[in-house]
């Protein structure tokens, strides 16, 4: 019996691991919410306007989508990785009764359609940056905006910066805009 156990264990232990890696490879920051503030600011540096297709990149407890879809009036996305931040920025956005304006889609940002996009909103890491910045080359629309909050993309010369010195929490902030 002890034989079995280990020998199914030893049999399942390389899908364990590819599963543990896949998961490290896909997720791309730690979630780390922005304080409302800094939401407002980033959607007001990016020109969102209503009736505009945005989508927040990695996004989190859906505090951006539902904010542009809210009170910019945006048609808007955000894909999140992780199923509890799905679920629970989900269950919000049905709470506030938003459904036909907001949306968390549960999958890998670096593999969504984002061609429609107008305005994209991200808070990842400078190397998650670069790891979708060719996709988003490919994808985007001459004339979508980008919003990056802390993080420059390399290779890319933002046509804005904007520095909020207190954030109403007693931290600083810098947001890149770019037009692709």
């Amino acid at each position: 019996m002890h034989l079995r156990r280990f020998a199914l264990l030893f049999l399942a232990l390389p899908l364990l691991v590819a599963q543990s890696q896949k998961t490290d490879i896909e997720k791309l920051a730690p979630f780390y919410p922005t304080p409302e503030t800094v939401v407002e600011r980033m959607l007001t540096l990016g020109a969102l306007k209503p009736g505009e297709k945005m989508f927040d990149l990695g996004s989190g407890d859906g505090r951006v989508v539902i904010m542009a879809a809210q009170k910019f009036g945006a048609d808007a996305t955000g894909i999140e990785m992780d199923s509890d931040l799905h679920k629970q920025s989900t269950d919000r956005i049905k709470g506030l009764g938003i459904e036909k304006k907001a949306r968390i889609i549960l999958g890998d940002i670096t593999r969504q359609d984002l061609s429609g996009a107008d305005l994209l909103t991200v808070y990842l890491l400078p190397s998650s940056n670069d790891k979708i910045r060719p996709m988003l080359e490919k994808q985007l629309k001459k004339g979508t905006r980008i919003v990056s909050h802390d993080f420059l993309f390399s290779g890319w010369t933002p046509v804005k910066e904007e520095h909020i010195e207190d954030d109403g929490e007693g931290r600083s902030h810098t947001l890149y805009l770019y037009v692709r």
